[in-house]
């Protein structure tokens, strides 16, 4: 919190906290778990390794989770230890800070309608200093919704289950921060089970009005707080869709648990099927079994699927990817300084032997975790692309947690590139087999799970399916 008074240089203000998480051993930098991200966490989960001081916790994606709290609408989350700084004003800098001091002297002493809240002021010198940096994904929370973000992670999640983004008016991923003609609102994914899917919501809507309110001029932190809410309250969600003309989908919120793990046999059983729905370090352990219970069924085609999926915890992509790399670079973290670290394969990867042919679908609901697993197994040949451009999401936050119940901050600190060091950020990676799905495709019909199929076996159908099972 700022003093009541400009300080004089050296004077401190109370230093930031990261939040604490799990982290991985010294050998290997982010490992991985909101959140968009078009959408994510949830948002995105990352989990990741004490690096420089701090915690790389997780990759969610370039999007918001419109759900219970605040937006996982970040490429990665990082969440770590107290940061020894240096407050206050630093002697060689007084100068430049002197114009803030006037004003924040000005307004506590001459402001005539006041008095304002010190706190209130505090919060929104810090929220301008977060909107200066011009990066959609860093932001500025209030203590209400940084420790509702934090639930979100958790995994428990309370509006309409859907992830969502921001495009251009071609449609195209943006980094667009203010609704506009320009800027608007895409749902990336309903999740599985969701309000939203149950809705009727489809990967590509554009949300261009929320109970019948526009969202021009709003930023995506708040189009995403007029759309979450409590589990029983109705949300009318205003859709573009292609051609057709606008129409209301009014949508029931509810409490949302997602199954991130979903498995089928293909192929008179010769080929396993296996669907991430999401990046939690539970989610991965579960996709560990469902790749192990294959290999003990005698399966050695694999089909991972990975569309719609919008990210999650470093350490889960580390031990989706590492299931079928035996070591070398999952990934590589660089940071503010150009600094390039990787974040190994852990040796523990029980497909890793070439015996086992995998496919992995993607599409452009596929976004940061989901892009690290893809783009691991694409650039050590160890799995075939099928399906989509993914969505182009490269960048990893931290969540800092501020004193004195000030809320926190998520900052954008690190790219993160594949193991050949490519930066996928707004490109998305490009599939070794790209599939066109038609706009109206037939319910039941999956031609890029098909194809997947086809390129696994030579031949087949995806329409010869045992009944579901889901890993435990």
């Amino acid at each position: 919190m700022l003093p009541d008074a400009p300080p004089p240089a050296g004077d401190s203000l109370p230093a930031a906290t990261e939040a604490t998480t799990n982290e991985l051993p010294e050998g290997g930098p982010l490992a991985t778990g909101t959140l968009p991200g078009p959408v994510p966490t949830p948002v995105g989960r990352v989990a990741g390794r004490r690096s420089r001081g701090t915690m790389l916790l997780g990759l969610a994606i370039v999007l918001v989770t419109v759900l219970s709290g605040s937006a996982l609408f970040a490429s990665g989350f990082l969440l770590g230890q107290r940061q020894a700084t240096q407050p206050g004003t630093p002697p060689d800098q007084a100068a430049a800070f002197q114009p803030f001091w006037d004003v924040y002297a000005a307004i506590r002493d001459r402001y005539a309608l006041g008095p304002v809240d010190q706190k209130t002021l505090i919060e929104g010198a810090i929220k301008g200093m977060v909107t200066a940096v011009g990066d959609p994904y860093s932001t500025y929370l209030t203590s209400a919704e940084f420790r509702s973000t934090l639930q979100d992670i958790s995994g428990e999640l309370e509006g309409i289950g859907a992830e969502i983004g921001t495009v251009d008016a071609k449609g195209a991923t943006s980094d667009c921060s203010t609704f506009g003609p320009d800027c608007q609102l895409v749902v990336v994914a309903p999740l599985s089970g969701s309000p939203a899917e149950k809705a009727g919501l489809k990967p590509g809507d554009i949300i261009s009005k929320v109970d019948g309110a526009t969202l021009v001029g709003l930023t995506s932190d708040q189009a995403r707080d007029k759309i979450r809410g409590k589990k029983g309250t109705d949300v009318v969600l205003t859709i573009l869709r292609g051609t057709a003309a606008p129409f209301d989908v009014s949508i029931t919120r509810d409490v949302v648990k997602q199954k991130e793990v979903i498995t089928k046999d293909l192929a008179d059983g010769t080929i396993a099927y296996v669907r991430l729905t999401g990046f939690s370090d539970n989610g991965a352990a579960d996709f560990v079994k469902a790749i192990q219970a294959a290999i003990d069924r005698g399966e050695t085609r694999i089909i991972v699927d990975l569309r719609g999926n919008p990210g999650g915890f470093v350490t889960a992509a580390r031990t989706v990817a590492g299931t079928f790399i035996k070591d070398g670079p999952v990934f590589w973290e660089e940071d503010a300084q150009g600094n390039l670290t990787p974040t190994n394969a852990d040796g523990k990867g029980i497909a890793t032997d070439p015996k086992y042919h995998v496919a992995v679908l993607i599409d452009k609901g596929s976004a940061s975790a989901s892009e690290i697993v893809a783009g691991a197994l694409q650039d050590t040949k160890r799995a075939t692309l099928i399906g989509q451009t993914s969505y182009g999401k490269g960048t990893v936050q931290t969540w800092i947690e501020l004193d004195n119940d000030a809320g926190g901050v998520k900052l954008t600190v690190a790219k993160w590139l594949t193991p050949d060091k490519r930066w996928i950020h707004r490109i998305g990676l490009t599939p070794d087999v790209a599939v066109t799905v038609p706009a109206n495709s037939p319910a039941g019909q999956d031609p890029v799970l098909d194809k997947a199929v086809e390129v696994l076996s030579g031949a087949g159908t995806s329409d010869a399916f045992v009944p579901l099972r889901r890993a435990a």
